[in-house]
């Protein structure tokens, strides 16, 4: 048994822990703020509050508002052009994963020279190395669906092209990371189960992954457990403070999962769906092609035992077949109100399945490659279709 366990982030996790920013050892003086292009950070006083915490900590800043829900190259320069005018020598992302994934896109450019997808690997990416450590990136996450708070990953779409591509190394993870559960509880019941669902199956990707570890094992587990668990309330009861908590605390732990194992191609079928749609939220999307995905999975008899035990975790305590893990799959997503996902709504049409079959493969190929099965582009294409409604 071989593996590695590096996380190199202090998380600070727990109700009112955004009040415990002064206290922290910042990684510079002068901050980049990165928040979205959305109404919310401000009108709930989200920004205010930072705001507070830098100015006790005699800590300057500059605000850059511009994140989309799918995040953009464009604006990922842009924030790295007005972060090297305005001299800020580290960057907060405020926000949820788009707004995260985003600060550390920007933390990258604003000591490296050309765009992003000169380091970016996949697609049209050039793959170089990075010539210069980023920026340091303290991570303040006001939802709990992507983890980024405790990964090194980002993903960021490149629009002109269409490619959507995650990208990271051991220089990209925050150094520093809040989880501030009463920061979530303004997140409408829709967003709460699209962003749930994500964490979701991040951790079940990551239990699948073929790359899957005793590290990863049981932060999948737990995550798992917690989403099943108190997900719903947290849907159908925003200001039920616990039951944010324990999808909080889901969400980092599907962080480390994709820290210590990693997503499988369920992610790069989304992406190619996300980035031919921006305005598809990443989370809906899995929604839509998950019973399909591990359909196909437990159908053919891929992870029996694996599947069994994500069922189990999930509330099916007497699961006996990979099935179950499908049937407890609906379920959940039955009493979140999102079973009745329609790609269609979305302006996607049966006759772009192909192509996005091509794009998963081409700009996110690699997760292919560590899925615990073979999927073939015919397998793709029924997922999709199977799906699609």
């Amino acid at each position: 048994m071989h593996s590695t366990f590096y996380l190199p982030t202090k998380i600070i996790f727990g109700s009112h822990s955004l009040a415990k920013l002064s206290e922290q050892k910042l990684p510079g003086k002068r901050a980049l703020i990165v928040i979205s292009s959305g109404t919310s950070t401000r009108s709930f006083g989200y920004l205010k509050q930072v705001q507070d915490q830098l100015d006790a900590a005699k800590v300057s800043y500059e605000v850059f508002d511009k994140i989309l829900p799918n995040p953009i190259l464009a604006h990922v320069t842009e924030g790295a052009k007005l972060a090297r005018q305005q001299g800020c020598d580290f960057v907060i992302g405020l926000g949820g994963g788009s707004v995260i994934d985003s600060a550390k896109a920007i933390a990258i450019m604003a000591t490296n020279e050309g765009n992003l997808w000169d380091y970016v690997s996949g697609g049209s990416g050039k793959g170089k190395p990075m010539q210069h450590k980023p920026l340091g990136v303290v991570a303040i996450t006001t939802t709990a669906g992507t983890g980024t708070e405790a990964d090194p990953w980002l993903v960021i779409t490149k629009e002109e092209t269409q490619e959507k591509i995650g990208y990271g190394n051991d220089d990209t993870f925050p150094v520093l990371s809040i989880v501030d559960p009463t920061l979530m509880v303004s997140v409408p019941p829709h967003l709460t189960a699209y962003q749930g669902f994500d964490a979701l199956f991040h951790s079940t990707e990551g239990y699948l992954n073929t790359i899957a570890n005793t590290f990863s094992d049981q932060y999948s587990l737990e995550a798992i457990r917690l989403i099943g668990k108190s997900l719903p309330t947290a849907v159908k009861d925003g200001r039920n403070l616990k039951a944010r908590e324990d999808v909080a605390m889901a969400n980092t732990l599907a962080g480390m999962v994709e820290t210590f194992s990693g997503c499988i191609s369920e992610h790069s079928l989304e992406h190619a769906m996300s980035a031919f749609h921006p305005e598809l939220p990443h989370g809906a999307g899995l929604i839509m092609i998950s019973k399909a995905y591990y359909t196909h999975i437990a159908e053919n008899h891929i992870a029996d035992e694996r599947m069994i035990a994500m069922a189990k975790a999930l509330g099916r305590v007497d699961a006996t077949q990979a099935m179950d893990f499908v049937h407890a799959l609906v379920d959940l997503q039955k009493a979140c109100g999102v079973d009745d996902l329609k790609m269609s709504a979305y302006g996607i049409s049966e006759s772009e399945l192909p192509a996005m079959v091509q794009n998963a493969r081409v700009n996110m190929g690699g997760l292919f490659g560590v899925d615990p099965m073979t999927l073939t582009d015919e397998d793709c294409l029924k997922i999709y279709q199977e799906s699609f409604r």
